[in-house]
């Protein structure tokens, strides 16, 4: 992507999404913390609101969903807490 901008954090945060599922059990989940704090430690929550859109354009290509409650849901809508998992 771009010019090392917020679309390289958005790219990395893809990544680490897909990595972090892939070292998991197919059925497990992660929170997107869990990508913001592999991309930077002490900065992750800073990178929450990217770590959310990447997990948007993740389920726009339909290589994960996102949960609530153990329920699909939108997670530009979402409030609160929600978990990512591979398409089931």
């Amino acid at each position: 992507m771009a010019d090392g901008g917020t679309d390289d954090v958005g790219a990395r945060l893809e990544r680490r999404i897909e990595e972090l599922l892939d070292a998991r059990a197919p059925t497990s989940s992660i929170c997107p913390s869990d990508a913001a704090r592999a991309e930077d430690a002490d900065g992750w929550r800073d990178l929450m609101p990217a770590a959310r859109d990447a997990a948007g354009r993740l389920v726009a290509r339909g290589a994960v969903q996102v949960t609530q409650r153990g329920e699909v849901v939108d997670v530009a809508t979402a409030r609160g807490p929600v978990r990512i998992r591979r398409p089931r």
